[in-house]
């Protein structure tokens, strides 16, 4: 129950007693005040709501701040229950990465075979998973399970069999699988976020960078969190609002992600990139030079970013004197075989014109 309730619901007198009882689930009451209060809630149908309301509301915050007092309270069901209750869980959520990994395959397969900007792993071959997608399925039918976790697993098999093969469209089959892996499991994230990777690259931009701005703010991954903000970044770039790019970035880097997970050395790369786009020369050197100093093993994909980016590549060129600043900052980028750090100098361009990852 929401304020709005007990604002149409209460009494002047119970105004005074709900202040009462608040204070009574605070332990912040004297006891004569309290035993007025406990009075009245008794006799008072709204109190009395207003007091478990409040009670359970404070109990949460305690079990959630407390992860012991959470579990206690799971230990409370019965072995049974709290069997039956994880084993539904980690039922649907399998499920639901069944259908999110055959929907990634299929996307990416539609987009571009060799797609390079992906958001997690490569893709999965589509018939061994969708194979066994279906023996999944049919294994926990077979054990009387068609109920578990609230699903219907009989549809959950028609899905991956005939209502599958009769949608013709790759992309298509991966936005009704992606789709059926949210309406699953709603807190898959990375179903999540290869539908807004979809949706970006249909050109629905503010629809992808709403849902990118719901994962970076829910997600219980930090991976998750960082892919989503890198994401969002480059829509921001795109439509050259560098300023919000710059800050989905940052964040990257200055929570750590970038140095606790190595795939995301792309967010300095990024940096770098738009700080030489808006012409702020220094910024950008140190991000390139903290790039190869936080991540030296990645000098070749970085070589790569830097031939695939011609827009890049035209700043760094349309600045005297930047690409030799460039080449004496990060001198080990340039001396890599067949590295593209030497077309910095020049405005030759064989990239694919990618400018972001």
């Amino acid at each position: 129950m929401g304020p709005e309730f007990w604002k149409h619901e209460e009494s002047d007198v119970c105004t005074t007693f709900q202040v009462d009882l608040s204070a009574l689930v605070d332990g912040e009451i004297d006891e004569s005040a309290a035993g007025r209060a406990m009075m009245h809630m008794e006799a008072c149908t709204c109190c009395r709501g207003f007091f478990e309301d409040v009670r359970g509301q404070v109990r949460l915050h305690k079990d959630m701040a407390t992860p012991d007092r959470l579990f206690a309270r799971i230990a409370i069901l019965t072995g049974a229950e709290a069997t039956a209750a994880a084993e539904g869980i980690d039922l649907v959520h399998r499920l639901a990465t069944v259908f999110y990994q055959l929907g990634k395959a299929y996307v990416l397969a539609a987009i571009d075979p060799g797609y390079r900007e992906r958001v997690f792993d490569t893709a999965v071959p589509v018939g061994d998973v969708q194979t066994r997608g279906r023996g999944f399925v049919d294994g926990v039918l077979l054990d009387g399970k068609a109920s578990a976790g609230g699903l219907d697993w009989k549809r959950a098999r028609a899905m991956l069999n005939g209502k599958l093969e009769k949608i013709e469209s790759p992309l298509e089959k991966g936005r009704r699988l992606l789709e059926e892996a949210i309406s699953t499991d709603p807190s898959h994230e990375e179903a999540q976020l290869y539908l807004a990777f979809l949706h970006g690259h249909e050109g629905k931009r503010l629809t992808a960078a709403e849902e990118y701005r719901r994962i970076f703010q829910t997600a219980m991954s930090p991976a998750n969190r960082g892919h989503a903000a890198i994401q969002l970044g480059r829509l921001h770039s795109s439509e050259k609002n560098y300023r919000k790019a710059i800050a989905c970035w940052r964040w990257v880097t200055i929570s750590g992600l970038a140095d606790e997970d190595d795939r995301f050395f792309v967010a300095r790369f990024n940096l770098g990139m738009v700080y030489a786009l808006t012409r702020n020369r220094a910024r950008s050197l140190g991000y390139f030079r903290s790039l190869l100093d936080h991540h030296p093993d990645r000098a070749t994909e970085v070589a790569d970013l830097f031939s695939r980016s011609p827009r890049l590549r035209e700043a760094i060129d349309a600045q005297p004197g930047f690409a030799e600043a460039l080449v004496g900052a990060v001198p080990e980028l340039f001396s890599l075989p067949g590295a593209a750090g030497n077309d910095a100098q020049s405005t030759d361009s064989q990239g694919s014109g990618s400018e972001e990852s």
